[in-house]
Parts: structure tokens; sequence; C-alpha cells
């Protein structure tokens, strides 16, 4: 936001862009409107698969006994400061379509069902296919996509668990190749297609930490037998251990002294748990997905599922390059006027990317801004014969650089704004 008003813009240049914006709110769904067919019309873009994920932001103020201010899971990790949920929509080449500002406290669950039905009353039906990530839709809202007419695609990532269910069925079906180390299975099941997945850099990354942890746990544990303990004292020391450990703390079993035993070797006792072990090795490295596109191409939806990270970028942008975080203000409406504004930028910074990606291959964004940043507005005054001032707002001239940029861009710049007078200070 800094960068967006200007780092010297004043409290009351603000108050009157938030008082503008207060005029346009309401107009926010013609504006998502205008946004696709701008979209549409510079990058031909197509929403036949939309992106959909939520996060959080916070705020820097107490909070209200009302509003859309609430506390709630926070993804920032300010579980302490009230916060709003954004529920953002993108393409899978990154371009934002259209968000929802809800209350700190919303689950994500019960999010899904609105925003459907609040697309299709903006932009109609379609054979649109939804990409989400796990935790966000019910099966209740699965189902009624499912028998929607015509029905409303989906593809979303299952949580690990579910293959506890389904394994054995998996065993059976043969792995397919749909890029350079990522093979899939396949597996039809009451109207639904499920879809494990396996990259073989996936499986060495989590292979890695997975050895990492346990053979730091397997050294604690050792360490702990040779202490002089109390039982209570090393269940302190375990707990610390299991958070440290995360997920390999479950591979070890440990045996604890009885209530008033001294902890030695003999009482205190912990084994690996080869079964479990074998388990998680033959499960490292693999996502299981479902969906409604029965017959699709396995390497079609693995493409869709994997440009989730669009998403996860766009939040990245939002929250750092413009600093949507952290929120001061009180009121909703202005809570809003500030996530919109956030919004334009990040739009702005779209079709910055894009258009670099087609003119300016190598460049970001960042490295843009940054080279014509260098770039000054000023403001010249000249005194009169009638003691006020002549004010010549000017930018300066761009280097050779920045020519040459903003030619590579196709981008001219506007002509010097024209001069004003005022009053002379006293």
């Amino acid at each position: 936001m800094a960068d967006l008003l200007g780092e010297d813009a004043g409290l009351v240049q603000k108050d009157k862009l938030y008082r503008c914006l207060d005029k346009l709110l309401p107009h926010k769904e013609e504006f998502f409107s205008h946004l696709a067919q701008r979209w549409k019309t510079l990058f031909d873009v197509s929403f036949n698969v939309l992106l959909y994920d939520l996060t959080s932001t916070y705020f820097e103020s107490p909070p209200p006994g009302s509003g859309n201010r609430q506390y709630g899971y926070s993804r920032d990790k300010r579980p302490d400061c009230v916060q709003v949920v954004i529920a953002l929509i993108v393409t899978p080449d990154g371009f934002p379509l259209a968000y929802e500002v809800m209350p700190g406290n919303t689950s994500d669950k019960t999010t899904l069902g609105d925003f459907l039905r609040k697309i299709e009353n903006q932009y109609g039906k379609a054979n649109r296919t939804w990409v989400m990530d796990r935790g966000i839709p019910t099966e209740a809202t699965l189902r009624t996509m499912r028998t929607s007419d015509p029905p409303i695609y989906y593809l979303v990532g299952t949580p690990r668990a579910r293959l506890n269910k389904l394994e054995k069925d998996f065993l059976e079906k043969p792995w397919q190749q749909v890029r350079d180390l990522v093979n899939v299975k396949l597996l039809s099941q009451d109207g639904e297609l499920y879809i494990m997945a396996r990259s073989d850099d996936r499986v060495a990354k989590e292979r890695g930490i997975r050895r990492r942890r346990l053979k730091k746990l397997w050294n604690r544990l050792k360490a702990l037998q040779s202490q002089t303990l109390t039982r209570d004292n090393l269940l302190l020391k375990l707990g610390a251990a299991k958070k440290e450990a995360g997920r390999a703390y479950s591979l070890v079993d440990i045996t604890l002294p009885k209530p008033r035993e001294a902890v030695n070797e003999e009482t205190f006792t912990f084994r690996l748990r080869k079964n479990r072990l074998r388990t998680v090795r033959r499960r490292e490295g693999c996502y299981l997905l479902r969906s409604n596109l029965i017959g699709q191409d396995p390497a079609t939806l693995w493409k869709y599922y994997i440009q989730l990270t669009e998403i996860e970028q766009a939040f990245k942008e939002l929250k750092h390059d413009l600093s949507i975080r952290p929120i001061y203000h009180q009121v909703d409406n202005r809570v809003d006027a500030h996530i919109f504004v956030s919004f334009m930028a990040y739009c702005l910074l779209t079709t910055l990317k894009h258009r670099a990606k087609q003119k300016a291959p190598g460049l970001t964004p960042r490295a843009i801004l940054e080279k014509f940043s260098a770039m000054q507005m000023v403001d010249v005054h000249l005194p009169t014969t009638d003691k006020r001032l002549l004010v010549l707002p000017r930018y300066t001239q761009p280097d050779q650089g920045q020519k040459l940029l903003l030619a590579q861009l196709k981008l001219e710049l506007p002509a010097q704004p024209p001069p004003r007078i005022a009053a002379r200070a006293q």
C-alpha cells in the first residue's frame, strides 16, 4: 500500500482515496465483469479452469464487538490478532477474477457454495472446472457439484488418510507416466475418479526430511536414557521432542517408566516401528486427488492441480509486494476499501508481469518497478510579479536504460502535467 499511495502521501490524500472507494465498492461485481473482459481482450485468457483458495490478513487494532474483524485460524501465524478471511479466484495463468471478504472466524468449508452461486449468477453456467486444495469442499458440496445441471467439475486434493480405505484397490492398478518423474494410478469409484500421483522429486524431499528428523529424534531419545530424570521431567522433554520431530515421532514406539519408577535404560525404552515405516515409505511423495472429470487425461489433471501454486503466488505478492497486511482500519467499509485497493494493485501487477513475459522476458515486475523508481515527480515553484507561485509539476526524463525498457514494453510516458497558480506561503 505504501508503494501504491506514495511514501509521502498524507492522511488527507488517503482519506480522499478511501472516500472515493466507498462509492466504488457497490460496483465491485461490475468491476469484476469488466476485468474478465479486459483479460480476454489483452491476453486471450480462458476461464474454463478456476483456482480457488483462501487466506487471511490481520489487524493492528483492538477487536470490535461486531463486524468482520474476528479471531480465527491465522495463516499469518498471528493468532493474537483479529483478522478477515479473503477468498480469491484466479485463472491457471495467475489472472485474478474475483475475491470476497469474510469474517475472520469463517470456516473454509462454508465458503465454496456461496462462491459457486455468485460466479454462476455473474458469468452464467458453463463447463468450468474448479481446482481446490483439501479442506475447502465438504462432501455435500461435492455431491451438489456432481448432480447439478450442467455438472460443475472439480479437482480437489484429498487427505492421505483416505488412502487407508483405497490403498488395496490402488495396489492392483498400474502406474502411468504423465510427465518426467511423475507417475499416477487411476481408480474410478462411485462416479468419481481418484488419482494417486507420485512425484520422484517429492519422494526425495519427504524422505530426506523424514530421515533427518528421525535420526535427530533417535539421538535425543538415547541422550534422555543416560540422563538422571524424574518421570515428569522425562514427559516434558518428550513433549518438546515430539513437537520438533513432527510425523517422525509416530515411527518410534516408546515405553515409559511407571509412576514413581526410576528412569533408566530398562524402564525407558524405544524401538523403531518397522511396519509403520514401510507404510510411510510407500506413501512418500504421493498425492491423492479426486475429481468428477471421468475420462480426462491424467496428465491434464496433474497440470491443473500443480497450478494451485499460482494462487499461492498471488497471496505472496498481495502480502509482501503490495503490503496488504497489517490493516489499521476499524470500520468494515474502510477495510473493504483497503482490500479493494490491494486487489486493483494486484491486477496492475499481473498485467505488468504478463506484458513483461511477452515483451521483456527475464524481468520481474519488481525489477521493472525498481528501474522506473529512479524517475521522480517534482514541483518547480516560480514566483510571479503579483506575489503568487507558478507551480510546474514535472517528471524527470528517463535515462537510456529506462527509454529502452519503455520501448520494449511499448509504453509511452504521458504529457507533462499543466502548470497551476498557487498562493505564496506567508
